[in-house]
Formats: C-alpha cells, structure tokens, sequence
C-alpha cells in the first residue's frame, strides 16, 4: 500500500483584514462604527473611496475647523491641481462637505417637541367649560326667604345703582352767557363784547372783552356793562371765536336765550348738545309760570333760587349770568335730561 502524505501548513493563521489608514483614523472609524450600532449617528451614505484623503487626516497648518464639520483650506495657487481616487487631475475647492461628519440632530430638542406633543394631547383631552360655575350663595336662615333674590336681580339693582350714579356725575357741560354792543347802521347790529364759558361746578373757564370787527356805534351800558376803555386791550373777534369754539366744540352747551349767543358768535352747535333754560318746561313749572312761556333769566333766579340778578343801571355780568343759568339746570337735569333722552332732539 502506498503511504498518503498530506501537505498541511501548519504556519500561523492568515492574519485579519485591518482596517487602513493610520491609527488615529482606526481609533475613529471603530467610534463611528459604535455609535452607528446604537443609532447615535447615520449610516455613511458615500463610500469613502469617494472622499478625499485630504479630510481624513488632521488638520494642518493654516487649515481652520468649520461648523458643519469641514475645513477651510487656505488658497492655493491656480497652477497646482490635486490627485483624485480616479486618477484624473480636479482642482481643488476651498470648502468640501463631508455628508458623514455633518452632526447628528440633537436628542434635547426630540426630547422638548415629544413632551410639546403630549401636553397637547392632555390638554385636548380636557373638557371644555364655557364659564365658571357660581357658588352657591349661603342661606340666612333669620331672614324670611322671600326676601332672598336670584343673581340676576341683584346685578341689575346693581347696574341701576351705577346708572343713577352716572347721572349724577357731571359730565362735559359748561353754560355760556355773552354781552353784546351795538354796531351797524344807529346800531341795531348786535356784536359780541364780552363772553364767559364756566364749567359745571360753576368755576371760570374762559371770560374776555372781545373787539368786534366793525366800529361800536352803541356800547348799551345800561345792560351790557361794556365802556369804550374795555375795548382798548380786547382780544379781536377772529381770535377770541376760535378760542371759545375749541372749548365749546363736542361739550353739552347751557345757556338762557343761547340762541342769540350763538349767532353773535356766528356759530351752529348741535341741537342735541344745547340745553335751554328759556325753553325747558319742567323749570316753568316749577317756578309757578305758564309751561311755554319764555321766562327772563332774572325772574327765574329770583323765584327758584332765591337771588337777585342784573340789578342797577351798571350793566351784567356775563360770569354771573352763566353761573345762574347752570343752577337752574342742575334743578332740572335729571328730569329734562330722561325726557330728551326718550325724545331726543333733531339737529
């Protein structure tokens, strides 16, 4: 029989694939590999043939760390070309991206927008109320209960309260009263001399001698109180009407006879912001006169105020007047005021 030789090697084993490059490149491929195996970072999507072996090695000088994980090289001449894995010569661009160093996105902020999602999947699941509930009022039980009164009464005898209060608040109202002298052909035109403006509570707001525009044929001391030497320092008409125009303008006008004011102030105002004492039947009535009568300022002061107005041959006083015109009012305001609010006026 023949002998059987068998050529067996028995010689050290064939030695494993290693991976390439230098250490420093080994040390962080195997980190790459690791953190891919847990899901930390994605799988490289270009092999790495296709990368260049310049971005595999650490930085040299002059090369400087970019934020999306590349590096800026500085620039080199236009002659000098570098060598791709393909062999053909590519220059070479300042700024190359490598996709599998760009970083991966951060778990606090999955972290942040998954607790978003579930405080609004708790919120939705909320039942939604419409209003508070009330509390249920306690019952006294030494009161007799029909004295007890649903909510809803309560408010309104509290809106009722506070509308009673508005009314008597005092609102934006001033009374006027205006002196006039005689101009025009033996002075029959009457033109504005003095004017007087006070607020509600009776204080001044405005009181000047105006000059009028054409020549004073008649001063009408007796009644306007007007002399020639208040007119030496007078404030002229077209200033003085604008001025009393900006104080007057969206304000509740009182006056006595106020039309005449109006016209020697050549003004208009609104019909349901203008408050007539001479034409107010509640104060006729009070006063013990005929409900349509046109009444004097001076008698109506001296029957329902008790006081005596316009008297002697020194002339008015505007100030005074107005004051006198806003107390008649104030006895009737919140009567006149219920009646124009029911039948309000037409401008």
């Amino acid at each position: 029989m023949s002998t059987l030789l068998l050529n067996l090697d028995f010689g050290e084993p064939p030695p494993k694939k290693t991976l390439e490059g230098n250490a420093k490149h080994r040390k962080f491929v195997k980190k790459r590999r690791l953190l891919e195996r847990r899901g930390f970072l994605n799988k490289k999507n270009q092999p790495p043939s296709n990368v260049p072996k310049l971005h595999l090695e650490p930085p040299k000088k002059g090369e400087t760390p970019q934020v999306d994980g590349t590096w800026k090289m500085s620039p080199l001449p236009k002659n000098k070309t570098a060598a791709s894995s393909s062999g053909s010569e590519q220059p070479l661009d300042k700024k190359a991206s490598v996709p599998w160093l760009t970083p991966a996105p951060s778990q606090k902020a999955v972290s942040v927008m998954a607790k978003a999602d579930l405080l609004g999947e708790f919120q939705s699941s909320l039942p939604k109320i419409k209003n508070h509930p009330t509390r249920p009022q306690k019952k006294d039980p030494q009161k007799n209960p029909s004295q007890n009164t649903p909510q809803n009464s309560t408010l309104a005898h509290s809106e009722n309260k506070c509308s009673g209060a508005s009314q008597k608040m005092p609102r934006k109202m001033v009374a006027i009263d205006c002196e006039m002298v005689g101009t025009g052909p033996k002075g029959h035109v009457s033109s504005l001399a003095r004017c007087s403006i006070i607020n509600y509570n009776g204080d001044v707001l405005y009181d000047e001698y105006i000059l009028p525009p054409c020549h004073i044929v008649d001063y009408r001391t007796r009644w306007s109180g007007i002399r020639k030497h208040h007119m030496v320092n007078a404030t002229p008409f077209k200033i003085a009407r604008g001025q009393i125009l900006k104080i007057l303008t969206g304000k509740i006008v009182v006056g006595h006879a106020i039309h005449n004011d109006f016209k020697a102030l050549q003004y208009f105002h609104p019909k349901s912001l203008t408050r007539d004492t001479s034409h107010i039947p509640p104060l006729n009535l009070k006063a013990d006169c005929p409900e349509n009568a046109t009444m004097s300022l001076k008698h109506l002061t001296k029957k329902l105020l008790n006081r005596d107005i316009q008297a002697g041959k020194s002339g008015h006083s505007s100030v005074e007047d107005a004051q006198a015109t806003m107390e008649l009012y104030k006895l009737v305001e919140v009567e006149w005021e219920q009646h124009l609010a029911q039948n309000p006026p037409k401008d």
